[in-house]
């Protein structure tokens, strides 16, 4: 399939796409990696008349520690968070996740940014973001503001993201000593994409789950905190029949998606299986 015709300009930096953003309004779109645009493109499900490519700024890639955070460029790609050090020293199911992530041409030129933008329900990003307790950087013509994780995350293929903003950094908490945690997913064959996927992660303290921070995506039409499951294990012994009884309120309160892949009962049932497995790694 061959896309409409479209203008091309490759931004410079942050504040560069920012003007061209300006300049075309509505009619423009950010180019990353692709993987999500291109694709769209070339079905007509979205025609933009111009590409403003961010895929070049090295102002918005890197990953580094800052303080007490550790701070990923929304230009970082897939492929550094899976080889980097200091992610997976900071958290280990950073890497673990990305390294889930499509195949290798996707992991090296699909970005964190890109990712979190598109907010695709079944991608793994977003619900590792929200139990990482990540903040996301945004730059507008407006000025820069932040947005916790659990709030950027607003619906089906919905932000928190304005149309002038760039996603320009993820910042995520060090976290306490003690602390673990883990990502599993029952994927999707040929996309790689989650069918549903659990993130957690667990603070020991005396044998207890002092803190419990568990996501989900592919679940439901967003990735969402599950609240229920962290409030059931928190305070109790990791054993696998606490873990077990913790993980049967996965899902509750929300609308699980049904589609050709998955039921919402099946879905419902992996939620379960895959949040006590990411548990379980957790804290095991």
């Amino acid at each position: 399939m061959i896309p409409n015709n479209f203008e091309y300009h490759r931004a410079t930096s942050v504040d560069d796409a920012l003007t061209l953003m300006a300049k075309h309004g509505m009619d423009a779109k950010l180019l990353a990696g692709g993987h999500s645009l291109l694709p769209a493109m070339k079905l007509r499900l979205n025609q933009p008349g111009v590409l403003i490519d961010i895929g070049r700024i090295d102002e918005l890639r890197y990953i580094k520690k800052e303080g007490n955070e550790l701070v990923i460029g929304a230009g970082a790609t897939h492929d550094d968070i899976a080889h980097s050090e200091v992610a997976r020293n900071t958290l280990s199911m950073l890497s673990e996740a990305a390294d889930l992530i499509g195949d290798v041409q996707v992991r090296n030129k699909g970005t964190l940014g890109g990712s979190l933008a598109h907010a695709d329900p079944a991608a793994d990003w977003p619900a590792v973001m929200i139990a990482a307790k990540a903040n996301i950087e945004l730059k507008g013509t407006n000025g820069s503001r932040t947005v916790a994780a659990d709030d950027f995350f607003t619906g089906f293929f919905m932000t928190a993201l304005e149309d002038n903003e760039i996603i320009t950094a993820i910042r995520i908490p060090a976290p306490p000593k003690g602390a673990r945690s883990a990502y599993q997913k029952f994927m999707q064959p040929a996309s790689r994409f989650a069918i549903v996927g659990c993130a957690a992660m667990v603070t020991l303290d005396g044998g207890e789950c002092r803190e419990v921070s568990v996501a989900f995506t592919g679940l439901s039409d967003a990735a969402f905190r599950a609240s229920n499951v962290e409030a059931a294990l928190k305070g109790k012994k990791p054993t696998e029949e606490n873990i077990a009884a913790a993980v049967q309120a996965a899902g509750e309160g929300v609308m699980p998606m049904s589609d050709h892949f998955a039921s919402e009962e099946y879905r419902l049932h992996l939620a379960r299986v895959y949040a006590k497995r990411a548990l379980m790694a957790a804290t095991q």
